[in-house]
């Protein structure tokens, strides 16, 4: 190292140190000690420490986990059925909301369909049908709307007593992270584009354009798997590959140790197509499926996806948990610590890697009890 560059990471640390804040202090010795970064980090740890609430002698308090009511923990769960309340309600409406009354027969396919891709390996939009591609984005953005909503009773303890998986308080205006959450690029118009290309290009599978038999929930469960298997492995690489690579793709996502639920999209566009964009696309291609299950596995798994960010335990946690299910707070055990659960909607893959880590084992010491 220069000179100049080992006097600027040491600097910083210092600065860290006098702050008082510990946070601060595992983000900068995270850091590659090049004089310009340590500089700018050091800065930032310093002007985060100041406006930290917690002051230097300051004894954290890990709050007890407070159970929610029957009543509360059934109106707590409503929020699954409803994130899926488009895709149940067209093909469970019957003769009053069922597709086939809403939609004429010519804007959709019954049987699946093989586009006719040419010369360039892409499709003539104006030969395919957009219905099936504009029902899924509208199937996630009523998901969203309802999660959202459920978040914001959870927070306004609406749904029972609230406790945050991390004691260090991460206050923050609602609207200002809502507005943050829908202006993230990486979370709409690159997943988006992505749908809206694959889709209009003809690139889906041909039982993808099939309106035919409902939600079959064995393929959304499949599709759920293979999508956080794909995903953790993407995950582990963007951690293990090199340290040039974790910084230009999955750092800027990590620099939230104690994440809030709007933070679930605010990442980059490299982070966003190895994790999210590459095992769409291969999940497609692996488990066959129509456009109604289509349209759920896409509502829940990003749905979840943002549900795993939230700063509050969920009620519906312990059972996750006995099943395997990713939860908020083994997602907050990864933001936390980095080299554990890797996974996102299942914990299976980290048990078999060895990289999971119960949340129980950071009680009291990075978590609140009870979690």
């Amino acid at each position: 190292l220069k000179l100049s560059e080992l006097r600027s990471y040491l600097l910083g640390r210092a600065r860290c140190r006098a702050a008082g804040w510990p946070r601060a202090m595992a983000v900068v010795s995270q850091l590659q000690p090049g004089a310009d970064e340590a500089r700018k980090a050091s800065s930032q740890a310093a002007a985060e420490a100041a406006q930290a609430p917690a002051a230097k002698n300051e004894q954290l308090v890990y709050a007890e986990f407070e159970q929610v009511s029957t009543m509360e923990m059934l109106a707590s769960l409503l929020v699954w059925p409803a994130i899926c309340a488009l895709p149940l309600t067209l093909t469970l409406g019957g003769s009053w909301f069922g597709y086939k009354s809403v939609f004429p027969a010519s804007w959709y396919d019954e049987a699946p369909v093989k586009q006719d891709l040419g010369a360039y390996g892409v499709a003539d939009p104006r030969t395919i049908k957009p219905l099936g591609l504009t029902l899924g984005l509208l199937g996630v953005a009523v998901g969203q709307a309802f999660m959202l909503m459920y978040h914001w009773l959870r927070r306004s303890a609406k749904l029972g007593p609230t406790c945050k998986i991390q004691p260090l308080d991460r206050a923050y205006d609602f609207v200002e992270g809502l507005k943050s959450h829908l202006s993230q690029p990486e979370g709409f118009v690159q997943i988006g584009g992505y749908l809206i290309g694959t889709w209009m290009l003809g690139w889906m599978p041909a039982s993808y354009y099939s309106f035919t038999g409902g939600i079959n929930w064995v393929h959304v469960a499949a599709q759920l798997l293979v999508q956080d298997c794909i995903q953790c492995l993407m995950h582990w690489g963007e951690h293990k590959i090199s340290m040039w690579f974790y910084r230009m793709s999955h750092k800027p996502h990590h620099r939230f140790t104690n994440p809030r639920l709007f933070d679930a999209f605010d990442g980059s566009v490299v982070d966003t197509t190895c994790m999210i964009v590459i095992p769409l696309a291969l999940t497609a291609r692996i488990v066959p499926s129509n456009v109604w299950s289509y349209i759920a596995f896409g509502t829940l798994y990003a749905n979840w996806l943002v549900l795993i960010h939230s700063e509050f335990a969920h009620p519906w946690d312990p059972l996750f948990r006995r099943l395997g299910f990713g939860t908020a707070a083994d997602h907050h055990v990864h933001h936390r610590l980095f080299v554990f659960n890797y996974g996102h909607l299942f914990m299976y893959w980290d048990r078999v890697l060895g990289t999971y880590k119960d949340p129980k084992s950071l009680a009291g010491k990075h978590f609140n009890k009870g979690v």
